[in-house]
């Protein structure tokens, strides 16, 4: 019962960042990490993109330099990341930091080369304006996740039904998409991560209580770190959709 009650009075009496130190370090370890991931991402989208010896390995370009499809090579690296977060579900002790660092950073490399299409197809300016409102939102989000005196946790199951239901969606758009169904598909894409962003701030800050300290506490920085990477980047793709303009 005293674990109970703990858990339901910890927004109010636990979780302020500014009087817990090591909560405080906790998150900024989460955060920096996620940093270091998306430049990791940025830096494997530019070379997929822009190096022309390693995008001819994953992308086909017509002569103007636009995207024309994927290699077969390019397709197993798009679909890579799925694979290699089932194999880390099924295999991945969850005390083992070494490990859920190495998910961290291969996944990372592997999205960011994947995403060099977008450079490919959308014109650079519109990929700033998208990164820009999605870091803006992520940050607001986050912060609302992170200082919020709501309990987030009833969100979690909707949200996950919802992100099921977004990626069925997703796979019917590729052999069925009538007009404006692309738009709605976006706009639920937007607000459900957009969801998951506070929740997995407010996850996380919880989690900080009840995982133990070392390795399992180091695992988690990396594990939280990841799902606000992927929280931000599938953000950022369907603001994309919004806001993006194709090169001509």
């Amino acid at each position: 019962m005293a674990d109970q009650n703990r858990l339901t009075t910890w927004p109010n009496e636990r979780a302020d960042m500014g009087a817990d130190a090591g909560l405080r370090a906790f998150m900024l370890g989460v955060y920096g990490k996620l940093a270091m991931g998306l430049l990791l991402s940025a830096a494997c989208a530019y070379a997929t993109s822009s190096v022309e010896p390693v995008r001819a390995l994953l992308f086909a370009v017509t002569p103007e330099g636009a995207f024309a499809g994927y290699t077969w090579l390019g397709l197993a690296v798009l679909f890579a990341p799925l694979l290699v977060m089932l194999g880390a579900l099924l295999a991945l002790p969850r005390r083992a930091s070494a490990g859920a660092g190495i998910l961290f950073w291969a996944l990372s490399a592997l999205i960011g080369a994947s995403l060099g299409v977008l450079v490919l197809v959308y014109t650079s300016a519109s990929l700033a304006t998208a990164f820009l409102f999605a870091a803006a939102g992520f940050a607001a989000l986050s912060i609302f996740g992170a200082v919020t005196r709501s309990d987030l946790s009833g969100m979690g199951a909707f949200l996950m039904v919802a992100l099921i239901g977004l990626i069925l969606a997703t796979l019917v758009q590729m052999f069925w998409n009538p007009p404006g169904f692309s738009f709605v598909v976006s706009a639920a894409g937007v607000l459900i991560f957009a969801g998951l962003v506070a929740y997995d701030t407010q996850r996380l800050k919880r989690g900080y209580y009840e995982w133990g300290q070392g390795a399992e506490r180091s695992a988690a920085t990396s594990m939280g770190a990841l799902s606000l990477y992927l929280d931000f980047l599938n953000l950022f793709q369907f603001l994309l959709t919004f806001v993006g303009r194709r090169r001509r």
